[in-house]
């Protein structure tokens, strides 16, 4: 397995973006990241409860189980608006969650990667500040809206600048090494 050091490069510069502009407008990430869940459950909700009423050619019956599967979705985006918080809090959780996985990920790939690449340790590290990242969004969720983005920009901003740090000591190993 070889990374392409520009597509690290490119995804480290974007974390570096993305956290940036978190910074500048914490209140609006928030914001904008629980509208955007609340407006896809609401119409993936409607999208199933149309396909699920909608008589299927095969059995010629409806989908009660994708009907029900709207209803579920229809109320998680109607709730989303009605308890902006909660969803917020929810929203938090998932990013802690996926922080954590992804870090573990990265570390074992930096372990299977240590006789491939120089450099992995860096891999490593993105992960270690990803599994940090995600532990303490779930030890202290009571941080507030901002505290958290301002945790989300950090990370990415710090995730980001170590993902460039390895595309640009592979892309200078890569230029050294023998074709």
């Amino acid at each position: 397995m070889v990374f392409d050091s520009s597509l690290l490069m490119a995804r480290g510069l974007i974390g570096v973006t993305a956290g940036v502009l978190t910074f500048l407008w914490p209140g609006l990430t928030i914001a904008a990241l629980v509208i955007l869940f609340g407006l896809y459950a609401l119409i993936d909700g409607i999208t199933n409860v149309f396909i699920g009423v909608k008589t299927q050619p095969a059995t010629n019956k409806r989908s009660w189980i994708t009907i029900i599967q709207g209803i579920v979705g229809i109320t998680a985006g109607v709730l989303t608006f009605v308890w902006p918080g909660i969803t917020a809090l929810a929203l938090l959780l998932l990013v802690g969650a996926w922080a954590m996985v992804t870090g573990v990920f990265q570390i074992v790939a930096a372990i299977k990667l240590r006789k491939e690449i120089r450099g992995e340790w860096l891999l490593a590290m993105s992960g270690v500040l990803s599994i940090v990242f995600g532990v303490l969004l779930f030890i202290s969720p009571g941080l507030g809206a901002i505290g958290i983005a301002w945790a989300l920009a950090a990370y990415a901003i710090a995730s980001g600048a170590v993902l460039v740090a390895l595309g640009v000591r592979l892309r200078t190993h890569q230029t050294l090494s023998p074709a």
